[in-house]
């Protein structure tokens, strides 16, 4: 007879998102005539850049000559991509890695789920709160986290709260963990870290030997020159860091799908006998042995984007996501509503006015203002009174949404 992992029994009978599908489909069938503006789910609209459709044309083609065909590529990634993000993502910023330090995957949430897979299922681990959920439940699904509490919360699990109150940058544990997941600029708050601030998450990873997985699959939207792109700015980062990064939202990859995982070969875990051991070799076996390989022509296409009308055109677009999000936080605080986010950052952060819970809230401007948001409590316990709203959405789409919500407003 074979056994299940009762791991992942644990988990709640849904994805958040798919929750939301569920009631927006339900409102759907009720409500036929009714015209629905998402600003939930962090999905683009924007087309893709005109160089990436071309390189991926002269890739296919290329697959279409028996001199240029190719089949199966390297689980790590082309070298031509890899050369392209050591230039423009890294060295254009003083930091230097080994091509043998990046790793081409089909986007961050396989990785960020899959990484865990190098460390102990009893290492203890701590996350911001509210957070991407990915990260508890990937963790749930191997034992890491523990048992669930009452409150919601997991025993094996150290909550640090990001609230209005502490600005939602939250300080390092005051105990020692061994593991922390962090995402700069937020999801799902949209706020960001100081060079400063992130310095202090590296120091407490040096001084309490705790490995730091860093989700950096937003920093193209970062603007201001004092919030680092990458935690690789900061001194001895490469010692205790591993950096995960997509295109998804850099250059409109969500149906592509491509990202890619730094582990610098300083990151070391330990063995129970003290022994230390790199990560970035079982990282690559663990590639070579459960991962395919992004294809060669979304490879391709991930290349066009750094060459110069590459980079002009995935700018262009990443401007427009950002105009989308000063048009909504500043519409929305025009309305009386209290916005975070936003700024170096595509997703807003906004509290439910009156006390209404977080799925009240989203309920109600489904249903009276035809607005989908994402309901805060979804992403952990300090999440419960918001809404997440993204910017990736058509500008005259985003429009119409805020002046619906203002209008909501003055009947709420």
């Amino acid at each position: 007879m074979a056994l299940v992992n009762e791991h992942f029994l644990k988990l709640q009978s849904s994805y958040l998102f798919s929750d939301i599908a569920k009631r927006v489909n339900t409102f759907k069938v009720t409500h036929p005539k009714e015209k629905i503006i998402r600003l939930g789910i962090g999905d683009v609209t924007q087309p893709l850049a005109p160089a990436v459709v071309e390189a991926m044309r002269g890739a296919v083609e290329e697959m279409g000559r028996r001199e240029t065909f190719r089949g199966y590529g390297p689980e790590q990634g082309y070298d031509f991509l890899i050369e392209a993000i050591l230039k423009n993502d890294y060295a254009s910023r003083g930091i230097r890695l080994e091509p043998s330090e990046i790793f081409i995957s089909d986007g961050a949430k396989s990785d960020t789920g899959n990484i865990g897979e190098l460390l102990r299922w009893d290492n203890s681990m701590a996350i911001t709160d509210p957070v991407y959920p990915v990260y508890v439940d990937s963790n749930i699904m191997c034992g890491r986290s523990g048992e669930r509490g009452e409150n919601g919360q997991w025993s094996n699990v150290t909550y640090l709260p990001c609230t209005a109150e502490n600005g939602f940058i939250p300080e390092p544990p005051a105990h020692r963990v061994d593991l922390i997941y962090l995402c700069y600029p937020n999801n799902p708050t949209g706020t960001t870290l100081t060079r400063a601030q992130l310095k202090k998450w590296v120091d407490y990873a040096l001084a309490n030997d705790t490995l730091l997985i860093f989700d950096a699959a937003y920093e193209a939207y970062i603007r201001d020159a004092d919030v680092p792109h990458s935690i690789y700015e900061i001194r001895g980062a490469k010692r205790v860091a591993i950096e995960i990064r997509s295109y998804s939202k850099t250059a409109g990859f969500t149906g592509l799908r491509c990202g890619y995982t730094v582990v610098p070969k300083e990151v070391t875990a330990a063995t129970l006998s003290g022994e230390r051991v790199a990560l970035n070799p079982l990282w690559s076996r663990r590639q070579c042995t459960k991962f395919n390989g992004t294809s060669y022509i979304t490879q391709r296409a991930a290349e066009a984007i750094y060459t110069p009308e590459g980079k002009r055109q995935v700018k262009a677009t990443i401007d427009y996501y950002l105009e989308n999000a000063r048009i909504m936080r500043e519409g929305l605080k025009a309305a009386g509503l209290t916005v975070y986010g936003g700024v170096n950052a595509p997703y807003l952060w906004l509290r439910a006015p009156g006390g209404l819970s977080s799925w009240r809230f989203f309920d109600r401007l489904l249903y009276e203002a035809h607005v989908v948001g994402t309901p805060g409590a979804g992403f952990g316990p300090s999440g419960e009174g918001y809404l997440r709203l993204t910017a990736f959405g058509d500008r005259d789409e985003t429009a119409e949404a805020i002046r619906r919500i203002r209008a909501w407003m003055g009947v709420y």
